[in-house]
């Protein structure tokens, strides 16, 4: 790993923090490679007043009524829980609320079904979010997807055909109890909460405990690591309970989505090695036209590619391992921002972030629905230089 940290003091907390930045993002992994290993690049100054600034509005904030629900402020887990529950009642025909199994703590791990019941056995795109607990947007996109999915059903021929002709299983928060613990105690905390017998070290890597090349080069065989593997492949229950639905509708699911932040990337196999994925030409066109689609709302850029090459090489990931499951089309998304705020995300950016990635998602959804065809690719990229 790195040896270059990255230092944060919180006086008020008595607490002081050494991150390895190889743990952080890709963004601070730039700039050792630019040649400048021993520097320290600080974004901001006062990480402390950043953190109190998120906890002083949400604390000050009154608690919404669900009619007046607001998708541009960071909820915790209760209120999402009790938002997935209202959408369920109020959206019979287009909504559909199943639990998929129990987390570690024992909280349940809800999933909303999305689509017109015209017919079974549709295609079906997975989208989770909120498996590192730290990284708040996530949650937050998946409850403004399915808010832009409902309230669009009427007017937007593009979001009807979607729901019309596919079903979206929508996870807004795969790792709940680490989302409560952040919300509860450490705002930077990322992974689950499942007890070591070994270590007073507590929680795996949510994203490194899949059946999938485990534990090998990304991924740490030590608890107290934030890239820990757990003890052994779905050791997790959230990770199980999650690799035992998608198994179980493998046929159906034609797209696996993973919502993750931050860097501005939209990442495809392999994370575990630096090889091509047979259906490379597809896959790299259908991301291509997702973040053509993103760009085009705000101006964003979104780097595109095989996270091994793009971001880092990562073993036992959700994405690899829906692809080795037969899920053709797996990607995850980093969201905003490339490192400025990082995981404190202001929630002035919450529209804007999610604005723009619903419009990659759609392209990707829209993409199951046509057979790809290979020889027109080389002519969308000469359309796009500028990506």
């Amino acid at each position: 790993g790195l040896s270059t940290l990255l230092h944060a003091h919180f006086p008020s907390l008595s607490l002081s923090l050494s991150l390895s930045l190889f743990h952080l993002s890709c963004v601070y992994i730039s700039h050792v490679k630019s040649g400048r290993p021993n520097q320290t690049v600080v974004f901001i100054s006062n990480l402390q007043d950043e953190v109190e600034k998120q906890e002083r509005h949400q604390s000050s904030r009154k608690r919404r009524s669900e009619c007046l629900y607001d998708y541009e402020v960071y909820h915790s887990l209760e209120e999402i829980q009790s938002w997935m529950f209202k959408m369920n009642r109020t959206h019979p025909h287009l909504v559909d609320m199943f639990s998929i199994g129990r987390s570690y703590e024992g909280r349940p791990l809800y999933v909303l079904q999305l689509g017109k019941r015209t017919r079974p056995h549709k295609k079906v795109v997975w989208i989770d979010c909120g498996v590192h607990a730290r990284e708040w947007i996530g949650p937050a996109f998946c409850q403004w997807f399915v808010k832009e999915a409902l309230h669009s059903y009427q007017y937007d021929s593009v979001m009807r055909r979607l729901m019309n002709q596919l079903n979206f299983f929508i996870m807004p928060v795969f790792n709940v109890d680490g989302y409560h613990f952040s919300w509860t105690t450490d705002r930077f905390w990322r992974k689950t909460r499942s007890r070591n017998a070994k270590y007073h070290c507590r929680g795996v890597d949510a994203n490194r405990n899949w059946k999938v090349k485990w534990c090998e080069e990304g991924a740490s065989s030590h608890p107290c690591d934030d890239t820990y593997c757990g003890p052994f492949p779905e050791s997790e229950p959230e990770v199980k309970a999650v690799a035992k639905f998608l198994r179980k509708h493998k046929k159906r699911v034609k797209a696996y989505i993973s919502i993750h932040a931050y860097a501005q990337m939209l990442l495809y196999p392999y994370s575990y090695k630096y090889a091509t994925i047979p259906n490379f030409d597809c896959v790299e066109s259908a991301a291509h036209d997702a973040v053509t689609a993103l760009y085009s709302a705000y101006g964003v850029r979104y780097r595109y590619g095989p996270a091994s090459t793009t971001l880092y090489v990562s073993s036992g990931s959700s994405m690899d391992w829906a692809y080795r499951n037969g899920i053709q089309y797996a990607f995850a998304f980093e969201l905003r921002d490339k490192g400025y705020f990082g995981f404190l995300l202001p929630e002035a950016q919450i529209n804007p972030t999610c604005t723009e990635t619903t419009r990659a998602v759609k392209t990707i959804a829209t993409g199951l629905l046509k057979k790809c065809e290979i020889g027109m690719l080389q002519l969308d990229r000469e359309r796009y230089p500028y990506l």
